[in-house]
Parts: structure tokens; C-alpha cells; sequence
């Protein structure tokens, strides 16, 4: 078996053979009239004496992923963007000089045939090669074993390999823009509207989060890459979008694992006169419905577990969810030395410095959140870790917020928009507080929101939805990685 070294020279000498002989190893012009799927529709069920009495003509464009050479014959296997294809090349059919370019041909070359359908002994549908075009002479050989755990890390770093020789690979990257496509015409169909809002910020806000710097020159600024697009969207909001969405990037400066990357796709649609109980509704008929559009069903297994999307979808606030999964007791939610002392006793590092909310949000993340499986909604969260979300009215130490946990795992996240602009002022007044006392993800103040807000923004609801976390789910994948093409990975 030769080393990748040596077989990079040998294909290097048949590229200088073939420059030899006049030929142009990286032509363009060639135009395929099939792709390997419509031969095999088209031609899919006829019979091998129907194909020999009406030979019909067709060419085919795509890379050479095997090649069985017997000589003055060989059947190769024609691989476009629909699927693979068996081709057959014959010495007394080709020209002496497409049989000779033939002779230089590699698997992983882009080839042209051209030439009639038919069946071989085996009755497998076939081109027969009349003409060939070599379209690029591929200098690297494609891996032979490109599968497995043990390879994970180069299919990461070589995706285009990986895309090229595992076809299931492929497969979760056509489901996961079927799913955007399917998000994006539900949301056209009720009166939304697609925009496009700023990745470069002056001040980082609309979550919680640790940004990329950056430094405009020309203006001598310092700007952030987003995290958020939220306070953009609801810009549009005061100006009378009353139904808006984004579908794009977002980037946050932290650490990666099988959930997180630093840039990742984000939807976000806000939507007036609506509450978070309308997008608790409207969520759960999207979702439910993207669920069945993919797998045929509401049910579904993910990573051996089975996931029930029929609605309704069960609805527990924190509170709930905390006195249920653990021996807390009410004094957690009233008191906030009782719920650093409790949080201790369940090994939690907790800052003082750290809110009431935030050290109660603690606590969930640690006993409840993992034990939400089935899709489920999660309610009114401590205001202090919502600083954007409008108050409950009953109870204004939380805010009428939802995050929607499946398998263990936040995929969304929304509430009923505050739209008072004195309130907001001191709730980012407040979150400088928390900042100065070691909270490093605190929301910074945004005085051109403020100023937006005290033109009046319409009683509203948004929401947020991590499409990476959506289709790990919708595709079986274990790794975040698994769904995002071009995964960040350290040198």
C-alpha cells in the first residue's frame, strides 16, 4: 500500500503526462444534460431489451469514487450531487485519444461522459462511456476508511471529504436546509417579515454573553460582533415592523463542547400584540410540525431516546420545576441566603456578589433542567436573569418568559417584551450593578434602545431558537459539530 506521499507524485506525473499530450487537465465548458438521480429515474424501469432497442444519449458530470480496471474495459462510479451512477468505458468504443486520457484517470477525478443507458449482467442501470472528458485531475487520494469515532476529528477538520465519501453526512446538511426552509415559509405565511439587522455592534447586548471585539479603523471604534440580533429587531418594532424575523449567525467569545459553538445560527422573530403564551402556541405548532414534515411523525428517537412533539407540550415554571426535582423549600424563593446555602449544599460555586434570580437559576440548571426529555415549556424566570422581559403581573420578582427544554436541553427562549422605557433604564442600570460586583455577562447599558423605546414600542412577544440544537435533534446528531459544516476547532 503506498503512503499518501508517494501515490501525490505519481498522480502529479500523469498530470504532467497529460499536459504532455496537449491535454487541458482543468477544462471548463463541459455541461452535463442529467444529473445520476434523473438517469435513474428516467431510465429506472426499463428493461435491458427496451434500453438496447431505443438507445437514448445522455451525459453525466461528477467525481470518480471507485474504479474497477479489467484492461481494455473498466466500470467506474459516477458521483454528482444527486447520487452515484455506474458508468462503463470501453477501449474499441472510446476514441484512441478519450481512452488515453482515460489510462490517467484516478478515483477522486471530476469526469464528463457521454453515451447511451443500459443493463449489465447483473442488471445494473449503466452509461456506456461514447465520449469522455477528464474535468479535473484530483492530486490527493480520496481516504479508503472514513468512518467511525476514530476519525471524527478529521471528518471535522476535511468536512469536504467527509461530505464527498459519507453520503449520511450529506444527508443531515440537506435536512437541516429543508428545516430552515420549512421555518422560513411558516413564518412568511403569518405575515412575518425577513430582515437583515447588524453584526457589527457598538455595545453587545440582547443576551447574555461574552462577545468578540473588533476595531474599525476608519472610524477609530470599537465594535462587537453580535450576539443578539434582539434589540435591533425590536428597533423595527418602534418603527412599525410588527412581525419580523432573522435567520443568521451569532458569536459569543466562550468555550465549545457537544452543545456549543462560538458562532452559531440563531432565528429570532418578534411579533406586536402578542404575549409569551401566543409564541408558547405558535412554537409548539411549528416544531410539531417541522418534527412530522422529517420524520413522518410526532415521535421520534434521539440518541436512543424516544421524544413525543404531539401537542400539547407540558408547561412548569422554575419555581415548579425546582420544588418538584429537588427537597428545596419555599424560604429558596423568598430568602437569598437560604438559596446560596442550598445551592452549596449541591456543590454549586456561587459568587455572593451573584442575584437572588440568578443564584435560583443555579439551582434549576443543576436539579431540573436535565430532566426535562420530552419537549416541555418552562416558566416565568427570576426577573434579574431577564432583563429585556416584562414583568409578571401577579408576580413581579419573575417576568413572563418561557424556555423550551428537549432532551435535557434549551432550544428556545421568549417572553412578553418590555416596552416601558423608564423600567428598561433601571434594569440596565441594574445589570451594571451585578457587572461591577463580578457578574462578566451582565447586559450593558444601550442609551439609543432606551431612546428607541421612548418613542413607543407596541406591546409585543419575541423569541429565540438555537437552529444548530433544532436539527442535532431532528438528525440524531451527538455533537453540535455534527450540524454546523465548518466546526471552530483549536489548530
Amino acid at each position: 500500500m503506498e503512503d499518501r506521499s508517494s501515490e501525490f507524485h505519481q498522480r502529479l506525473g500523469k498530470l504532467a503526462e497529460l499536459k504532455s499530450l496537449g491535454v487541458e487537465p482543468y477544462p471548463n465548458g463541459f455541461k452535463p444534460d442529467h444529473t445520476c438521480a434523473d438517469v435513474q429515474k428516467k431510465f429506472g424501469e426499463a428493461t435491458k431489451e427496451a434500453l438496447t432497442a431505443t438507445p437514448e444519449r445522455v451525459s453525466i458530470a461528477g467525481r470518480v469514487m471507485a474504479l474497477r480496471d479489467f484492461g481494455k474495459a473498466s466500470f467506474i462510479h459516477v458521483q454528482d450531487r444527486s447520487g452515484r451512477l455506474q458508468a462503463y468505458v470501453k477501449k474499441d468504443v472510446l476514441s484512441t485519444d478519450d481512452f488515453a486520457v482515460f489510462g490517467k484517470c484516478d478515483v477522486g477525478d471530476i469526469i464528463g461522459i457521454c453515451g447511451p443507458v443500459f443493463r449489465t449482467r447483473t442488471n445494473e442501470l449503466t452509461v456506456e462511456a461514447r465520449e469522455f472528458k477528464l474535468l479535473c485531475k484530483g492530486l490527493n487520494p480520496l481516504p479508503e476508511k472514513w468512518h467511525g469515532l476514530k476519525d471524527v476529528e478529521a471528518r471535522y477538520r476535511q468536512r469536504y471529504l467527509d461530505l464527498m465519501v459519507n453520503p449520511e453526512v450529506k444527508d443531515v446538511f440537506v435536512k437541516r436546509a429543508d428545516a430552515v426552509r420549512f421555518i422560513r415559509d411558516f413564518l412568511v405565511g403569518r405575515d412575518y417579515v425577513e430582515v437583515e439587522t447588524p453584526m457589527l455592534h457598538p455595545v453587545a447586548g440582547g443576551a447574555a454573553a461574552k462577545p468578540f471585539t473588533t476595531h474599525h479603523n476608519a472610524l477609530d471604534m470599537e465594535l462587537y460582533m453580535r450576539i443578539a440580533p434582539e434589540l435591533y429587531l425590536k428597533r423595527l418594532l418602534v418603527a412599525g415592523f410588527e412581525r419580523v424575523f432573522e435567520i443568521n449567525r451569532n458569536f459569543r467569545n466562550e468555550g465549545t463542547s457537544t452543545q456549543h459553538n462560538p458562532e452559531f445560527t440563531m432565528l429570532e422573530f418578534y411579533q406586536a400584540y402578542a404575549t409569551f403564551e401566543d409564541l408558547m402556541d405558535l412554537t409548539e405548532e411549528m416544531i410539531s410540525s417541522l418534527v412530522f414534515r422529517v420524520k413522518g411523525s410526532m415521535k421520534m428517537n434521539y440518541q436512543g431516546t424516544p421524544l413525543d412533539f404531539t401537542p400539547p407540550w407540558t408547561r412548569i415554571s422554575v419555581k415548579e420545576a425546582v420544588l418538584k426535582f429537588s427537597n428545596a423549600g419555599e424560604d429558596v424563593f423568598v430568602d437569598k441566603d437560604a438559596a446560596l446555602s442550598f445551592a452549596k449544599g449541591l456543590g454549586l460555586h456561587v459568587p455572593e456578589g451573584l442575584s437572588h434570580g440568578k443564584v435560583i437559576i443555579e439551582i434549576f440548571e443543576k436539579v431540573a433542567e436535565p430532566m426535562f426529555i420530552q419537549p416541555t415549556f418552562v416558566t416565568h424566570y427570576p426577573i434579574e436573569v431577564s432583563p429585556l422581559a416584562r414583568k409578571n403581573a401577579e408576580d413581579q420578582s419573575v417576568v413572563d418568559r418561557f424556555e423550551l427544554l428537549v432532551a435535557g436541553r434549551e432550544i428556545a427562549n421568549a417572553f412578553s417584551e418590555l416596552n416601558d422605557p423608564l423600567d428598561q433604564k433601571e434594569r440596565f442600570l441594574k445589570q451594571i450593578e451585578e457587572k461591577a460586583h463580578g457578574d462578566l455577562e451582565a447586559h450593558p447599558m444601550d442609551e439609543d434602545y432606551v431612546k428607541a423605546l421612548e418613542y413607543g414600542m407596541p406591546p409585543a412577544a419575541g423569541e429565540g431558537i438555537g437552529i444548530d440544537r433544532l436539527v442535532m435533534l431532528l438528525t440524531d446528531s451527538p455533537s453540535i459539530r455534527d450540524v454546523i459544516l465548518f466546526p471552530l476547532l483549536r489548530r
